[in-house]
């Protein structure tokens, strides 16, 4: 298992240390192989790292010493930017043992990974062999050299097939990024497979506390504007927000407006309290999410969800069966909504056994292993769980 850690630990480090501990409580035997950017603090690191971040032989180097070492039967590999890099692919290819790749975000056609850019999703540099637009709007961390350096990146792996060709299975997590990297991209579909995160089972809530929940990062591309503004007008229910983020200020403000309780950071345990509790969760995002854990929580919990019809998010949800769908940006109809669910007590209800059978086909740990085994097996099935 191989994975480039985040500086701020993030959903993605929570899902690849979920993973290894899966597939080790199964009888796999899992080797990882894991790196930090904690290092590329100064001027020096950093551009070091730019200069080797299309491809670093020391990462290649250091991979082919555990193939040797460990021989697996597959190279599962998550997150490579910026330090593994995609030599790591020529690595297993020299060893012969094939690599399977889950992709996390937009990271193969946007330098954010995100396809979101000043308020709006962004599509300028799909399509583009070289994504030049990225490096105009200096995208990559408002730097235009850094901007440039992963630009150059993804053109020289692309062009000597760096994913299209040395990666063997490709896992995605929706069929929305499956279409969009196949519309998008030289990876071929056939090489793709659908495998969504699993979550911890949280347990059945009651929804007994009757009021609508927010959880996440308090950003832009969250849909927090959205979200006080609806707060603003009246939800017909109350409103409890958790998290942390650059728009906090502002979150503040409407608590202390008394249009919201603002409950701060949470912690894994807090939050399972809080959707047992809660009526609907909220996921009022403007861009093409990945495929955001809360949901998959949620539904364990029988929580329905009231989501933007956006990327993933209009397929997660199904509209009047787990949930309700509304136009991304669109405060008044995530009002409406969310009072249609508050005055009509029986489609609430109904829709709570509907979201705990989602989670139960779709997102808890033996479901998911049953899915992550199969590509295995496909590609080595020695590698598959007894």
């Amino acid at each position: 298992m191989v994975h480039n850690r985040y500086q701020i630990p993030g959903g993605e480090d929570a899902v690849v240390a979920q993973e290894v501990a899966l597939l080790r409580d199964n009888g796999v035997e899992v080797e990882t192989f894991f790196v930090n950017n904690d290092a590329i603090t100064t001027v020096t690191a950093k551009v070091l790292t730019a200069a080797q971040v299309a491809y670093s032989w020391q990462m290649r180097t250091r991979a082919a010493q555990i193939l040797e070492r460990f021989r697996p039967d597959v190279m599962h590999v998550h997150n490579t930017f910026p330090l593994l890099t995609p030599s790591i692919y020529d690595a297993a290819r020299a060893a012969g043992c094939p690599v399977v790749q889950t992709i996390h975000n937009y990271r193969l056609v946007c330098l954010n990974g995100t396809l979101f850019r000043d308020g709006n999703v962004c599509l300028e540099c799909t399509g583009k062999r070289l994504p030049w637009p990225g490096v105009q709007h200096r995208c990559y961390r408002a730097s235009a050299a850094g901007s440039a350096s992963v630009a150059l990146m993804l053109a020289a792996n692309g062009l000597r097939g760096a994913w299209s060709e040395r990666v063997d299975r490709f896992l995605m997590l929706t069929p929305f990024a499956r279409d969009f990297l196949a519309g998008h991209t030289r990876i071929p579909i056939a090489k793709m497979r659908i495998k969504p995160n699993a979550a911890a089972d949280p347990g059945m809530g009651r929804g007994a506390g009757g009021y609508a929940l927010f959880v996440g990062r308090l950003s832009p591309e969250k849909g927090i504007g959205v979200l006080l503004d609806a707060a603003r007008q009246g939800l017909g229910m109350p409103l409890i927000v958790a998290g942390q983020g650059p728009l906090e200020a502002e979150v503040r403000a409407a608590h202390d407006a008394g249009q919201l309780e603002y409950a701060g950071a949470q912690s894994a345990e807090q939050i399972r309290g809080l959707m047992h509790d809660a009526a609907v969760l909220l996921v009022p995002s403007l861009w093409y999410e990945g495929l955001p854990m809360v949901i998959p929580e949620a539904f364990g919990a029988g929580l329905p969800v009231v989501a933007s019809a956006i990327g993933s998010l209009a397929s997660l949800v199904c509209h009047e069966q787990t949930g309700l769908l509304v136009r991304a940006g669109d405060a008044p109809e995530l009002v409406s909504a969310c009072r249609r669910l508050a005055a009509d007590k029986a489609l609430l209800a109904s829709m709570r056994g509907p979201a705990r059978k989602q989670y139960l086909r779709c997102y808890q740990p033996a479901a998911n292993l049953a899915l992550l085994s199969s590509v295995y097996s496909e590609l080595a099935p020695a590698a598959s769980p007894a």
